[in-house]
């Protein structure tokens, strides 16, 4: 209804609010005779808040009188005075259900029972202990705001629901979804159906509800699976409360998430009305019910959303935005945000839409993996040609991805295989975590270290939770994953002997599955691939072994060690090449010789050197041969 239609409806409704307190005012005063000599209220454009309030809960004449007894005492001074007079005592200016039946028409004793609407849907409560006849009858608040034309929800609901409005931009499958829905609502039903959403996309899954919801003329509120009350008794009043407002508000209801179980499953089973359950996984229920995969829109259909949200011609921006869409996962309500954040400067600088997806998806994978700033670049890798030109191609895999896996094809003949996984192999410090940075800084991506003492639980089941966790995370934010010393976690599937046999080979193969789903590039490193399943080996892209370095590679190496504002004076670095070491040792050395040359106020030198390397040879409990050493002082 428009503005003025509001208040004309608002004002002939008090006016039939009034109308009807004046006549059980007269009922009261036994005054019957003058109840048929009261004017007609004009009747109420659509129905007076009373009249749906009947109609909607099935209301008889006489619970409709009493329920506007009730309603009366709380706002009709006149009218609380007349009970009290009816009732003969001067303070109970309230009413009793004694009080109704002798004074309304059409009595029934049934009208307090607790099967009944009044009090089945809370509609009155009763306000002591007393005898039936004799209880204090009073109105439920809400209910009473009902009537006087003010429609809002419950407050005991509000800490619980969020209003969930219609999306401004909506990805062309998920549209596909709702109008199925849509057909699926308009076939009929005997009642209307719990419709789950499933899949990595709850945003879309919001979506979706909501556009259904407001193509049917409700409105959609959301509530979090972990607030269904687990005992029987809330549970039942929560019930309860929904479906009055599912009723007053005309709305439909949107449970997210599946945790815990047994709750949504009674929850869903009391409730009337439309349900959509949000989930990753569908909820085993026993009321009927559709179920829709609702998945992040694909790269392609993500380039049509950034055109949208950036309000900018396809043709124009052709291109420019491949690398976002291939590259991060996103609801299309997080790219309708950032469009709207980034306002016409997103559609001319691609870069500053780069960052703003990298910004948003870093937050949420921050509290599950440690982030290291790539900074490394190819020309601090020393490495034989064969493994540059792997990382070459990896970095060349991520790059072109929207148009091999979308434009060509492949991405149709299925997911599995499309991940791009990484086994970086070799001793310590011979640069694989180094090798992970300089792919992160060339695409521009963030880079995290999965802490693995995070993720394997020794609870049955808990280790999965957590890397749906870690990729679900890194999906929608399109980070490069470190997973290091992998083997720790993705050793050699053991012959199944006990059910926790089982259990750690249900991990590995859940692993299996995410890694070769994932659209991003996960690196795992080991120092012993000889450890890993050749099951698992197989089904990795890219394997790259990391030799230990020569003696021209780690002068290489020495070489490039020291940034150029380091003081240096006399180094020998064919000398230093015969330090039989890493690449890892040898920024350990060089790092110790510039303390010990800032110590003493001179340059790093040969001797600054000496010293740093005994001390590091000392960690290892190894001590350098003299060969390795001699003429370097």
């Amino acid at each position: 209804m428009s503005t003025s239609a509001d208040e004309t409806w608002t004002a002939a409704n008090q006016a039939s609010l009034v109308a009807g307190f004046d006549r059980v005012r007269r009922l009261l005063g036994g005054h019957a005779e003058d109840v048929q000599q009261v004017s007609e209220t004009p009747p109420v454009p659509g129905g007076s808040a009373l009249e749906r309030l009947g109609d909607l809960f099935g209301l008889s004449p006489f619970e409709r009188e009493l329920l506007l007894l009730c309603a009366g005492v709380e706002m009709d001074a006149r009218l609380a005075q007349a009970c009290a007079e009816a009732q003969g005592r001067p303070g109970a200016t309230f009413v009793t259900f004694g009080l109704a039946l002798g004074a309304l028409a059409e009595p029934h004793w049934s009208a307090i029972t607790p099967v009944r609407p009044l009090r089945r849907w809370r509609l009155i409560e009763l306000a002591d202990d007393a005898q039936l006849t004799s209880a204090r009858l009073r109105i439920d608040e809400r209910v009473l705001h009902f009537l006087a034309g003010v429609n809002y929800l419950d407050i005991r609901l509000q800490p619980l629901l969020r209003p969930v409005s219609e999306p401004a931009l909506m990805a062309g499958a998920h549209v596909t979804t709702v109008e199925r829905i849509i057909a699926e609502l308009e076939s009929e039903h005997a009642s209307p159906p719990v419709l789950q959403l499933d899949g990595d996309d709850h945003m879309g899954q919001e979506d979706i509800a909501a556009a259904v919801a407001t193509r049917l003329g409700l409105r959609l509120f959301a509530l979090s699976a972990i607030d269904i009350p687990a005992t029987l008794h809330e549970l039942d009043v929560l019930a309860v409360l929904w479906q009055r407002e599912m009723h007053l508000l005309d709305a439909a209801l949107l449970i997210a998430g599946n945790q815990p179980a047994e709750p949504l499953q009674r929850f869903v089973q009391h409730v009337e009305g439309l349900v959509f359950i949000s989930a990753p996984d569908a909820v085993p229920l026993d009321r009927g019910g559709g179920r829709y995969r609702v998945n992040k829109p694909a790269s392609s259909d993500q380039k049509r959303l950034w055109a949208q949200a950036l309000e900018a011609d396809p043709a124009r921006i052709n291109g420019q935005l491949d690398g976002v869409a291939a590259q991060f996962r996103l609801s299309a309500r997080h790219i309708d945000s950032i469009g709207r954040d980034l306002g016409p400067v997103g559609a001319t600088d691609p870069d500053t839409v780069w960052q703003a997806c990298r910004d948003l998806g870093s937050a949420r994978i921050d509290e599950l993996a440690q982030r290291i700033e790539p900074a490394a670049g190819w020309s601090d890798l020393v490495l034989p040609a064969a493994q540059m030109d792997i990382l070459h191609q990896i970095a060349a895999h991520l790059r072109h991805r929207l148009k091999v896996y979308e434009e060509w094809g492949f991405a149709r003949r299925g997911a599995r295989g499309l991940g791009i996984g990484a086994l970086f192999t070799g001793e310590s410090g011979t640069g694989k975590t180094m090798a992970a940075e300089v792919l992160a800084n060339e695409l521009q991506l963030d880079l995290y270290r999965v802490d693995l003492s995070a993720v394997v639980s020794k609870y049955i089941g808990e280790t999965e939770k957590n890397l749906r966790r870690v990729f679900d995370a890194a999906e929608e934010s399109g980070v490069v994953l470190l997973f290091d010393e992998a083997d720790a976690l993705f050793g050699k599937r053991s012959e199944v002997k006990d059910s926790h046999d089982r259990y750690a080979n249900i991990e590995v193969s859940y692993l299996l599955q995410r890694m070769e789903a994932y659209r991003g590039l996960a690196v795992l490193t080991t120092n012993h691939k000889a450890a890993l399943d050749p099951a698992f080996q197989r089904r990795l892209r890219f394997i790259v072994a990391f030799p230990f370095p020569d003696q021209a590679q780690r002068e290489s190496i020495w070489r490039g060690v020291f940034p150029s504002s380091v003081p240096t004076h006399g180094l020998d670095y064919a000398k230093l090449a015969r330090l039989d070491v890493t690449g890892g040792n040898i920024r350990n050395i060089a790092l110790n010789a510039a303390f010990i040359a800032a110590e003493t106020g001179g340059p790093v030198n040969m001797a600054a050197l000496l010293r740093a390397a005994r001390g590091e040879a000392a960690k290892r409990e190894r001590p350098f041969t003299d060969a390795e050493t001699r003429g370097w002082v």
